[in-house]
């Protein structure tokens, strides 16, 4: 391969670093052309770019971009494809619901809300981090919760003191 080559793709590469906010590194090997369409159709319908990629390619540019990545390089090796995402835990599900009829693709690592991942026994991990999306949903919900308690007991206690009221004007 020509060095100007190598160089357009170190930066596609760093494009696709800096457009997306997390990325998985993936083993892809022993990928057929049918799972490999397959994988490609579901990230594709999941907003997750997979590119395969060679090894020293994604490291020159991860070392264009700022940021630390030295944990991820032991990871470069073998047959390589990059998961591109800006929801965290989008590739993991994905990752981890195809692994169910077939090995491939494992995780190697990833770098997701600014930490690094390395192995696939983090896996499980991955998947249980909430998306941004998921956690605006937790917070709203976890705001109306005491608005509603406070909106209920002024209904309620309303009426308690009409009842109340009521009771003492009869009485008298």
């Amino acid at each position: 391969m020509r060095k100007e080559d190598k160089n357009t793709l170190v930066n596609e590469m760093v494009a696709n670093l800096n457009e997306y906010s997390h990325f998985y590194v993936t083993e892809a090997g022993g990928l057929n052309a049918e799972l490999s369409s397959k994988l490609r159709r579901e990230c594709f319908n999941q907003e997750v770019k997979m590119v395969m990629v060679k090894n020293n390619i994604f490291r020159k540019a991860l070392e264009q971009i700022e940021g630390d990545y030295e944990e991820i390089y032991p990871t470069l090796k073998g047959t390589t494809a990059i998961m591109f995402s800006n929801t965290g835990n989008v590739p993991a599900k994905l990752i981890k619901e195809f692994t169910k009829s077939s090995e491939t693709p494992s995780l190697k690592g990833a770098y997701v809300e600014e930490s690094m991942y390395v192995g696939a026994d983090q896996l499980e991990a991955l998947c249980s981090i909430k998306s941004k999306d998921e956690l605006l949903g937790d917070v709203i919900g976890l705001l109306q919760s005491p608005m509603k308690n406070v909106v209920s007991a002024l209904q309620s206690g309303g009426s308690t003191i009409h009842g109340l009221l009521q009771t003492l004007a009869e009485k008298e």
